[in-house]
């Protein structure tokens, strides 16, 4: 990759950059906005230098850009926004800064308290907390598809996808003091992230010692607070989740394509296949595009098996359900296609699994595909994205154009032949098995 004259060189210094005054201009974008490279750096006082030499820089979610992913990044020129969450909504008009929001309206952003029980481990925090309360809590802000943030006792307010060591300290047991300065750090976090709170509904889930800190001084930034779980015992929390499930309306192929592309590239909306398989079928009935995520750990055994290096984060993407060539229905859908094809143990009946299991044969010097084993690694490695989408005729054109806005490395159909590409076709000639005549081409 070239850099530009005005970019940095080796041994130049660049001051810290200041993502604060393209997220307040972000925070009124709805769908997506184009920046110069000139504007990026007067805005933020300067990029720093990996964002000249490192593509990754601009992959997946980071807090310069919370609640956007980036698209048509040209080094030196420009870089596309997307909108991965809701747009922002206009200030509704209240009797008082005081005055309880409507209930039955879902937030502009969703805070959730976090939980005693954690992984032993690091983790991102939306993995790190393992209660049931928190998990619902969790789902339940993932499927209203705005920004939501974490409430730690330790930490402050914290962005899901952000590395937490497990930590033994409950807020209701620290001094008063601790918490009047815990909440305020809160609300300055808060507007940090997102600019401004002026008309913005903040849907708070916690405990009394997490809502109370934060509660006046939200206000007095012009937020409207909804606590919809103040006052429940445990066992009615966990009932309001089931009585407010989010059933999310599909979007059409027609609909804007950088709406779908940010939607597949939101990192932090990602799951587990366990998660994905614990969800039912419910949820993914319908067509729609769908895109794997691999963990740093997993990039490396690829980059082994293709001798070739592939980079944490998006290795596929592709679709389910697309109306045939022919004009033909098809009867697949998202969970049709991930559970039974990929996630299924039969590499005959997906590219995709033959594809990944192709290079970790070769990753570990074996002479044919480990179908267990591979099913193991896929469950450990990689997370998903599924987005349903309505119109199954236009599907197939919108893959096309989602493909080659996105370029993952492990598709062979409607992208540009490279190395890599050469490396894994070979490799799938090698591992794949020689198919009787009238079987089964396989699946995406």
């Amino acid at each position: 990759m070239s850099l530009n004259a005005d970019s940095p060189t080796v041994g130049q210094t660049r001051r810290v950059a200041d993502w604060t005054p393209l997220r307040t201009i972000l925070a009124q974008v709805e769908h997506s906005a184009t920046f110069t490279w000139a504007e990026l750096e007067a805005l933020v006082h300067g990029l720093p230098h990996s964002a000249y030499a490192h593509s990754a820089f601009w992959k997946g979610a980071r807090t310069g850009w919370r609640g956007f992913s980036t698209t048509d990044v040209r080094v030196g020129e420009s870089v596309t926004f997307v909108r991965t969450g809701a747009p922002p909504r206009k200030p509704a008009p209240r009797s008082s800064p005081s005055a309880q929001a409507d209930r039955s309206s879902p937030g502009d952003v969703v805070l959730i308290g976090c939980a005693k029980r954690k992984l032993p481990t690091a983790a991102p925090a939306k993995d790190l907390y393992v209660s049931a309360l928190f998990r619902k809590g969790r789902a339940y802000a993932e499927r209203l598809g705005v920004p939501w943030f974490i409430l730690s006792a330790e930490h402050g307010l914290v962005a899901p996808d952000e590395e937490l060591e497990p930590y033994d300290l409950r807020l209701s047991d620290t001094p008063r003091e601790y918490r009047r300065k815990w909440g305020a750090d809160v609300v300055e976090s808060l507007l940090a992230a997102l600019g401004s709170l002026d008309g913005i509904t903040v849907e708070v889930h916690a405990g009394a010692a997490y809502a109370d800190p934060i509660r006046d001084g939200l206000r007095a930034a012009r937020a409207q607070v909804v606590e919809p779980l103040r006052g429940l015992p445990i066992g009615s929390r966990l009932a309001w989740y089931g009585d407010h499930s989010i059933e999310p309306t599909p979007p059409s192929a027609d609909a804007n394509i950088g709406e779908l592309i940010g939607g597949l590239l939101a990192a932090d909306r990602s799951i587990s296949p366990t998660e994905f398989l614990e969800s039912g079928a419910a949820s993914y009935r319908s067509p729609g595009l769908y895109s794997w995520w691999v963990d740093v750990s997993g990039a490396a055994d690829l980059s082994a098996g293709l001798r070739a290096e592939v980079e944490p984060g998006l290795i596929y993407a592709g679709l389910a359900g697309a109306t045939r060539s022919g004009g033909g229905k098809s009867k697949n859908t998202l969970w049709g296609r991930i559970k039974t094809m990929h996630l299924g143990g039969r590499h005959e009946f997906s590219t995709f699994r033959l594809s990944l299991g192709s290079v970790i044969a070769a990753s570990r010097g074996e002479r044919e595909i480990d179908e267990p084993a591979l099913t193991t690694w896929m469950h450990e490695h990689l997370r998903l994205i599924a987005v349903p989408v309505a119109d199954a005729d236009s599907l197939g054109r919108v893959e096309t154009e989602v493909l080659r806005h996105l370029d993952p490395p492990l598709n062979l159909d409607k992208v540009e032949r490279n190395p890599l590409r050469v490396q894994l076709s070979a490799l799938r000639r090698t591992y794949g098995r020689k198919r009787r005549s009238g079987s089964a081409t396989p699946a995406g």
